[in-house]
């Protein structure tokens, strides 16, 4: 409903009921809301929408939404957006911009931001240190509980989470931990007294000591596991010398749960990484050297120039069957042209679903005859039609039956090359982006031949 009237607003260029909508409306409905909006629907909507709320809503968002919006706002705008984010959220925005994007936004953060995260940015990537959160409320056991609401009142807007607070001593090293919860009974609901508490009552005196932390190097899955486990909503993380320095709260470890779990998925399948080589490879085939193109398109190349050399083999040991029937030859290219179209087709759904998640390695072949079913299917419709225009045109009902045939034959198995190559690629890790229709066509190319002159031998009794 909320995604509906938005879009009414701004069909309408409604602005003024489209901001009113916007400030009434759920982070939540926004944010389920903004996923099915266009680039141009998200942009109108995200600056319409108040400060604080764009900026919760803009940390929510995947990276890739989140470098979406930042192309489309001005130099000053993006700036402004990332000094104001989550130290955590803005490293991992950070680790997915290039690296000259990423440069330039970290050296006109504030000084205080640019510090905190360069010492994130300084920890090793999926370690507790480089996904923790400097924004935490720090108490002393010194304190009384009414001090500690005080601090906590002061600083709730600018830190992370309030729900679970640290004590440590003058030197940042961790004390002990307790919850807000555990405050406001020590205090008493209204003002009043619980027991032998009051607002006098010392933090150090209703802490736990027995805080569990883990270190700024511990991987970060590790972390998302105890988090989980021990249903904590944030977890310290201290250096080697047991300063804490940050925390890591629960919201990050379900992040961290699901990147791992997809990880693992490849991983048990060979394809570990698949999303940050391909990202990689993608970086050097567009904007990489001339050498460096050439050393990875060419190999393939010059693999089909041999493949191609080999077709040329096949067409001349059935010279013999042109010369008798040169209508033959008419056909050659529809077949090549037609299961090709079929080879590019698969290839590109295969490499697509395993990028968008909706092909599950795991469940590989599942997946691969399933589409060998498609490339039949649509061989046999085709197949059918051509023989038969074949026959009618060249008035050679054999040739018909042999072109037909050999069409479905060949777009079945482009079908089969089109999923299983740039699998093939990917787990020996070669760069099926470059490697997959070269070879698809390649292979596809001999064998069609082979299948459409056998076929012709056989129903038109030459060879």
């Amino acid at each position: 409903m909320l995604k509906e009237a938005m879009m009414t607003h701004i069909k309408d260029k409604d602005m003024e009921n489209l901001k009113t909508l916007l400030a009434t409306a759920e982070e939540l409905e926004i944010l389920d809301a903004f996923y099915d909006l266009t680039s141009e629907e998200q942009v109108i909507v995200f600056r319409l929408l108040a400060k604080d709320h764009a900026l919760r809503i803009f940390e929510e968002l995947d990276t890739d939404e989140q470098q979406n919006l930042l192309r489309s706002f001005t130099d000053e705008r993006a700036i402004e957006l990332v000094n104001e984010m989550a130290p955590d959220d803005r490293v991992r925005l950070l680790d997915e911009l290039p690296a000259s994007v990423a440069k330039k936004l970290i050296n006109s953060l504030s000084p205080d931001e640019r510090e905190v995260t360069n010492v994130l940015m300084g920890y090793k990537p999926e370690t507790a240190g480089r996904v923790m959160t400097t924004e935490y409320i720090s108490l002393k056991r010194d304190m009384t509980v009414e001090q500690a609401l005080e601090k906590v009142s002061a600083q709730a807007e600018d830190k992370e989470t309030v729900y679970t607070l640290f004590v440590t001593d003058d030197a940042q090293k961790l004390e002990g931990i307790l919850t807000l919860k555990g405050l406001l009974i020590a205090r008493g609901a209204s003002g009043t007294t619980i027991g032998k508490t009051d607002g006098n009552t010392l933090v150090g005196s209703i802490m736990s000591q027995n805080a569990i932390s883990v270190t700024t190097d511990a991987d970060q899955e590790k972390v998302a596991h105890i988090l989980q486990e021990l249903d904590l909503l944030a977890l310290p993380v201290v250096d080697k010398e047991g300063r804490m320095v940050g925390i890591v709260t629960i919201d990050d470890a379900v992040d961290i749960l699901e990147e791992e779990a997809t990880e693992d998925i490849y991983d048990a399948a060979g394809l570990a990484d698949i999303t940050g080589n391909e990202a990689d490879r993608s970086e050097v085939l567009v904007n990489g050297n001339l050498w460096r193109i050439w050393m990875v398109r060419l190999p393939i190349l010059l693999i089909t120039l041999l493949f191609a050399l080999f077709s040329g083999v096949v067409i001349n040991e059935f010279e013999d069957t042109l010369e008798s029937i040169p209508a033959v030859a008419i056909f050659i290219p529809l077949l090549m042209g037609m299961s090709g179209n079929v080879g590019t087709q698969s290839s590109t759904v295969f490499a697509r679903g395993v990028v968008l998640g909706h092909i599950q390695i795991n469940s590989f072949f599942k997946h691969f005859f399933k589409e060998i079913g498609v490339g039949f299917s649509i061989g046999l419709v085709l197949g059918v039609a051509t023989g038969f225009i074949a026959a009618i045109w060249q008035g050679m009902p054999m040739l018909g039956l042999a072109v037909g045939l050999a069409l479905i034959v060949a777009m079945t198995l482009a079908a089969l090359l089109g999923f299983l190559v740039p699998f093939v690629l990917i787990k020996l890790n070669v760069d099926q982006a470059a490697g997959s229709a070269p070879i698809i066509t390649s292979i596809k190319d001999i064998a069609g031949l082979l299948i459409y002159f056998m076929f012709v031998s056989v129903f038109l009794g030459i060879g």
